[in-house]
Parts: C-alpha cells; structure tokens; sequence
C-alpha cells in the first residue's frame, strides 16, 4: 500500500493594525506578548498583558474569546493563537 501525504495549508500570517500602549487596561506594563480578549467582567474586552490575562482573562483564545499576540523584532505584533 502507498503512503499518502497529507497536504497542509499554511495560513498567512496577521498582524496587529492599531498601536500597542505600553500598559495594558489594568495598568499593568506590555512586554513582549498581549492577549486582546474577553475578560470575567461581564464579557468586556480587554487588552491585557499575560499578568493580567491571569487575573481578569476568560481563560479562553479563539475566535470570540481573544487573540494573543508576540512582538516581532521588526516591532510588529504578530497573532500567535486564537
């Protein structure tokens, strides 16, 4: 019997638009890594660091959760997860 190679499909890669601030919305300082996500208080989004994804975040990444995002060394936020 013959092997059969599975094709895979790579997605383009997608990038954060907007500017990133140096705190998130808890105050709490970005470094290398936001997650742009629902938080436990009553379904509101956030930009949360992973500090404070701990804390408020859902818990959750996926379409409808959130999205997490990683600092490229060209100062782009590139999508990681969710």
């Amino acid at each position: 019997m013959k092997a059969v190679k599975k094709m895979t499909v790579e997605q383009p890669k997608r990038y954060w638009l907007g500017p990133v601030n140096r705190n998130d919305d808890f105050s709490v300082p970005i470094k290398n890594v936001f997650i742009d996500g629902k938080t436990k208080q009553g379904g509101k989004w956030a930009i949360m660091s992973e500090k404070s994804w701990k804390l408020h975040g859902f818990g959750v990444l996926g379409l409808g959760w959130g999205q997490k995002y990683e600092k490229q060394s060209d100062g782009r936020w590139l999508k990681v997860e969710g």
